[in-house]
């Protein structure tokens, strides 16, 4: 019978491949894609990583897969946001939603989700607007349900 490693014990490429449910592959190619990840090295290049490593990868894992970012996009946050942020987007401290205005995906506390959004209403117009936009995508759907 093993017993469980310590939370501050390095884990092997095998060992964080299976935690993340991901082939050991993907984690040597994100190594090239994501200079943030820096394993250490042991003779025969056997791969160790950190606890700090382990919730890196959990939060790009959780960007690229959850949250449907591209490596591009994952590669601005950690150079924007660094890698705290991103390990704590997979620990839920922190979660991403979209800016209306911008369309771009912004971080937002966790504790600030509980907040009652704020609603305004709409005029006339972009009620219009909104239906015009539903009879399209319907008409859309139509279409594309009569070619499959």
């Amino acid at each position: 019978m093993t017993l469980p490693k310590s939370p501050d014990a390095f884990r092997t490429i095998s060992e964080v491949a299976q935690e993340l449910d991901l082939p050991q592959h993907v984690l040597r190619f994100w190594e090239t894609r994501f200079k943030q990840i820096k394993p250490m090295k042991r003779g025969g290049g056997r791969r160790y990583y950190r606890p700090e490593d382990v919730s890196l990868l959990k939060g790009i894992r959780h960007l690229l897969y959850s949250e449907g970012y591209t490596i591009k996009g994952v590669q601005r946050i950690l150079k924007e946001q660094g890698n705290r942020f991103v390990a704590a987007v997979a620990n839920g401290e922190v979660t991403l939603s979209v800016e209306a205005e911008e369309g771009e995906k912004q971080a937002v506390p966790v504790s600030e989700l509980t907040k009652a959004p704020r609603r305004e209403a709409a005029d006339g117009d972009d009620l219009g607007k909104l239906q015009a936009a539903l009879t399209e995508m319907l008409e859309c759907k139509r279409l594309l349900d009569q070619v499959r």
